[in-house]
């Protein structure tokens, strides 16, 4: 039997899924040693491995068949656009992605008006203003901190993850619109979806009562 292989995003979604499977039984110790330089680590018993990386990583690893499942946000999944099969809202990481700003950008937003909006997810960002709002916009392609955009005028709003909301507060900037709710994935290879249909539909099936609304209650 070959391993099946899983890709994770590094951090609390890592811990969050290993959490999950640990409640089915399936654990991975030697994934807790902290000092630990292995890249990657199996479970015999079940025929599984697991690799971590960073979040747009996993849907290219799991398109190139390198993992066969991925855990990822929503929000990668979207903004790296691969093929791949989305199986399972997992239902922890919850967040939003929305447009945000000073209230004055308000008006700008209701009005259509063309105004540029920095963003460290452009492909996102676009579909939500050109396809869902029909509103022309010049997206500014940003990797740190967002919310310093439309302070210093780089921009009128932002595209980002809002979780609490507390920074945008704290920088006089709130929630203009919201683009998409967010939360944790599981995805699949296609091909090892077919070639390995039994056990990634049973490990789906075990997986999907502790997920569930009432389940996570």
């Amino acid at each position: 039997m070959r391993y099946l292989t899983f890709a994770l995003t590094k951090g609390r979604l890592a811990e969050q899924t290993m959490g999950l499977l640990e409640q089915l039984g399936i654990s991975c110790e030697e994934m807790k040693d902290k000092r630990t330089r292995k890249l990657i680590f199996t479970n015999e018993e079940y025929g599984m491995r697991f690799f971590l990386a960073k979040g747009p990583d996993v849907p290219t690893y799991v398109e190139y068949g390198a993992a066969d499942i991925g855990i990822v946000g929503k929000d990668t999944i979207m903004e790296e656009n691969r093929k791949i099969y989305e199986v399972l809202d997992l239902g922890f990481g919850k967040c939003r992605m929305c447009v945000c700003g000073p209230e004055s950008a308000r008006g700008y937003l209701q009005n259509n008006q063309l105004i540029r909006v920095a963003t460290k997810y452009p492909n996102i960002a676009k579909d939500y203003f050109y396809n869902q709002k029909n509103q022309n916009v010049e997206l500014i392609k940003l990797n740190g901190s967002i919310e310093l955009a439309p302070i210093v005028g780089l921009s009128e709003v932002i595209v980002d993850i809002v979780e609490t909301g507390s920074t945008l507060r704290e920088n006089g900037l709130g929630v203009l619109e919201e683009v998409c709710p967010l939360s944790a994935r599981m995805v699949v290879n296609p091909v090892s979806m077919k070639m390995d249909n039994a056990r990634i539909t049973e490990l789906i099936h075990r997986i999907k009562p502790l997920v569930s609304p009432v389940a996570q209650k």
